[in-house]
């Protein structure tokens, strides 16, 4: 019996790396695709043909005949979301229906979770920590409090009365807050839709994995968010609710550790933060303008600004040692084609001392230590790296001590280099 394992695919920033993209491009070597955490707070951007499709709870493979695509039970899933999503793909001819998954242990994102993201996050007032307001953080606190309602309990005689039971709870920590916010409103819809999701194909999905393995099917995990917004390893409390690590397809999923093999990194060629919390090597001048208004950095799911900044080294290395990624993936090289030296952040300094590791705490005291490398001309998918850019790939490469083996060149699928130790130029 021949058994396939698991390839994980995550952010080793804080999000909205380009993901998406890289699985779009990875699709074809896999059978199926599988998100593992997060919910509708991520947004998975891919163009191709000359469109452009965002992806908020489902996997990035569905646009590839052939592909089953999976939502996992780590994953939290406002059915009015799913819905929107659906009718969006159906419209522009995708055939999603047939494709899509849905574990039947997945949590539920009810109207009042939104309502009580809304009122946890303007009671914080100036020490608000940048929640996209999904209603995610609190379905996470409803699973880890064993109140959840679960995907699964679609299907039970007493729905009804179970998604009435946890609304009063929710109204009743509403109450607390003081929140007028009308729920109700929302509440006809979310149970349309829920009726919706019943009616896909609901599966065990540990069970479900497992069969297709054993067949020899090669899976993908697809993970959302980033590495520095994982709930234990990231920049708390400005993190996200969910592990985002490669640790999460495990429990996201419901693999066995030493089902993992590949993990693939996906990076950009600089930083973007979205919300609050700390960001070292953050640029307020016109660089960081100009890399926020060429590398169009607004979120595709809020719409908001992203914070910019030159590249990381000492948080890619911790994101390298937190998931054991084996290769990475370095997305928006164009972006900064054209702009002159640039700079990467080597070290920092803390307290007088230098190190090269991301500490508890880089809320305050943190000054980056920058080396600065000379810059790329325009670039072309169908040629070479230029010298300048193989030689910035090489400085990331020695940093990491992982190759560096996909440079993203332009937003399309097909502006997308794969880079192998032949076609590597680090003279």
């Amino acid at each position: 019996m021949m058994r396939a394992g698991v390839d994980v695919l995550l952010g080793a920033q804080w999000g909205d790396e380009g993901k998406g993209k890289v699985v779009d491009v990875i699709a074809p070597d896999y059978r199926v695709i599988a998100r593992f955490q997060g919910g509708p707070n991520a947004g998975h951007t891919l163009i191709f043909d000359g469109r452009k499709h965002v992806l908020h709870t489902i996997p990035s493979g569905v646009f590839r005949p052939g592909v089953s695509n999976l939502v996992g039970n780590g994953v939290v899933i406002d059915p009015v979301v799913l819905m929107r999503e659906i009718d969006a793909l159906k419209a522009a001819g995708v055939d999603v229906i047939d494709r899509l998954f849905i574990g039947r242990r997945a949590h539920l994102i009810l109207p009042t979770h939104r309502a009580l993201d809304a009122a946890s996050e303007a009671e914080k007032g100036r020490e608000k920590i940048g929640s996209t307001l999904k209603g995610i953080g609190p379905t996470y606190m409803d699973k880890t409090g064993r109140n959840g309602l679960r995907v699964g309990d679609l299907e039970a005689p007493d729905m009804h009365a179970r998604y009435a039971a946890l609304v009063r709870k929710h109204e009743r920590l509403l109450g607390l807050y003081g929140n007028p916010t009308d729920h109700r409103a929302m509440e006809q819809e979310w149970l349309d839709a829920a009726a919706r999701l019943r009616e896909l194909q609901l599966v065990d999905s540990e069970h479900w994995l497992d069969d297709r393995m054993r067949d020899g099917q090669a899976v993908l995990a697809e993970g959302a968010q980033g590495t520095l917004l994982d709930i234990d390893f990231g920049t708390y409390p400005f993190v996200t609710s969910s592990n985002t690590i490669c640790a999460g397809a495990c429990t996201g999923l419901g693999v066995a550790p030493n089902r993992i093999k590949r993990v693939i990194g996906i990076f950009k060629a600089y930083s973007t933060r979205v919300g609050s919390g700390p960001f070292p090597t953050e640029l307020h001048d016109a660089v960081g303008e100009r890399i926020r208004t060429t590398g169009r950095e607004f979120g595709s799911t809020t719409g908001r600004a992203r914070r910019c900044g030159w590249l990381d080294l000492p948080a890619l290395r911790y994101a390298v040692t937190i998931n054991g990624i084996t290769e990475l993936a370095m997305m928006k090289a164009d972006v900064l084609a054209g702009i002159g030296n640039v700079r990467v952040c080597t070290h920092y300094r803390i307290n007088g001392r230098t190190t090269d590791r991301m500490p508890y705490d880089i809320t305050t005291g943190v000054e980056p230590i920058y080396a600065e490398l000379p810059g790329w001309g325009s670039l072309d998918a169908n040629d070479p790296l230029p010298v300048e850019l193989e030689r910035y790939v090489a400085r990331i490469e020695e940093a990491t001590e992982v190759p560096v083996r996909m440079v993203s060149t332009g937003p399309d699928r097909a502006e997308t280099l794969v880079r192998t130790p032949t076609t590597a130029n680090h003279s």
